[in-house]
């Protein structure tokens, strides 16, 4: 039985209301459509709300900032009208002045001042002082801002004012990368004593390396463990491993606080046990070694159940195989198991690595001063700096990383082959 019927002497398919059959397709393929559409639209408006929109805002702080620009109305049209390289006459400082008391009478000489303090230190009290003073001021304006601060004779000044005159500007990238502008506007790199960002960037990098590859040496053979027992024995292996799941992000770092200062746990272990003595205690907490430690505590599930959702697949009858061929157990190991696991192995490299690099209270607890990691830094200018700006930079380059690194996955193993659990 069909519900179309074919007329060849007048014309095309119809199904059995009439309907010529192309359209009726067409009409129940769009309400396909639609229905798959309004099941997808809350995830949808959801990672939008949540993910694609909070990133968005995050690239666009990182080159605008109008704290200057929107306040200082005179000065910005001065350097319109004035390009580069020309003199700061009298009409640049009148121009100042006019914009100093209109600060004044809106309260926003703060918010001025903090843009081009984020370019000079000190700055932001030069501008809530001369918002004060300009009302008191007469012309020769030029002999009286310096007179009052000489600082505003510093030409240094002028130029971050005409930089932030522009609301879009590529400086907190500069500052990211630990450059600056000199007084013509040249890039130059910071004092050695100053740079600190691209340390930080390149020691984030470097711990969350190797953090990933002490997770995978030490995830595999569990991993491999699980996947092998009979399976009350593996369940029992994984509540275990899942455990940690069930406790406090900030109970783990600082049990491991505990567990790890010079007069802890450990450090009383290896005294009794004779390694060291009791003045050499190892120094395993407020370094590079502290976070490793906890770090990888942390994040080795996260290695492990994407490894076993892969091992667990795999016919154990492929290697029996290959040492029936005459394999050795390293052979067959590395020649027929491995290759199978490598898209567990890319899965849960890759996860480790993205959450490394951007953790950030476990660093900040047991890290000091030698185990901080960019994402400390980009709390600070949240928090404490309120430098917002520089923030979204660091974190705009932070997920350019991220993305060159799974964009190398993708090249190698392929997102299609990856496998979480």
């Amino acid at each position: 039985m069909t519900d179309a019927t074919t007329d060849i002497s007048t014309g095309p398919l119809t199904t059995a209301d009439g309907r010529p059959l192309k359209a009726a397709l067409a009409a129940s393929l769009a309400v396909r459509r639609r229905r798959a559409f309004m099941l997808v639209a809350p995830l949808f408006l959801f990672i939008t709300i949540s993910f694609i929109v909070p990133i968005g805002q995050m690239l666009f702080k990182s080159v605008y900032n109008d704290g200057f620009s929107k306040n200082a109305p005179a000065l910005v049209q001065w350097f319109k009208e004035h390009p580069k390289g020309a003199e700061i006459d009298e009409s640049a400082y009148a121009a100042l002045h006019s914009d100093l008391i209109l600060m004044r009478e809106q309260k926003t000489a703060g918010e001025a001042g903090t843009r081009i303090n984020y370019d000079i230190s000190g700055t932001r009290s030069l501008f809530t002082g001369g918002a004060r003073k300009a009302a008191k001021m007469e012309p020769p304006y030029k002999e009286a801002f310096i007179d009052a601060d000489k600082d505003w004779g510093d030409p240094n000044v002028w130029r971050a004012m005409r930089s932030a005159s522009n609301p879009f500007t590529i400086d907190f990238y500069l500052a990211a990368n630990d450059l600056t502008r000199d007084e013509s506007g040249a890039i130059t790199a910071v004092d050695e004593g100053q740079a600190i960002y691209k340390k930080l960037m390149f020691r984030t990098l470097v711990l969350s390396i190797e953090i990933t590859a002490l997770c995978l040496l030490l995830g595999f053979p569990i991993a491999h463990l699980l996947a092998t027992l009979p399976m009350r024995k593996a369940m029992l292996l994984m509540i275990l491993v899942l455990l940690p799941f069930w406790t406090s992000l900030l109970v783990r770092t600082t049990s491991w606080m505990v567990l790890l200062q010079s007069q802890g746990v450990l450090n009383d272990i290896f005294v009794w046990l004779g390694i060291v003595d009791d003045e050499g205690r190892i120094q395993m907490i407020y370094n590079e070694m502290g976070t490793i430690i906890a770090m990888t505590h942390i994040l080795l599930p996260f290695t492990i159940l994407p490894l076993y959702s892969v091992m667990k697949t795999i016919p154990p009858s492929y290697v029996r195989a290959a040492r029936s061929l005459g394999a050795t157990s390293w052979t067959a190991f590395r020649r027929v198991y491995l290759p199978q696991t490598l898209p567990g192995i890319g899965a849960g490299g890759l996860l480790v690595f993205i959450l490394a690099m951007g953790y950030y209270i476990t660093p900040a607890l047991v890290g000091g001063a030698d185990g901080q990691m960019i994402s400390n830094m980009i709390a600070f200018h949240m928090q404490k700096s309120l430098n917002w700006s520089l923030a979204a930079a660091l974190a705009a380059q932070l997920l350019a990383v991220v993305l060159i690194f799974f964009w190398i996955y993708d090249k190698l193993v392929g997102i299609d082959k990856m496998k979480l659990g």
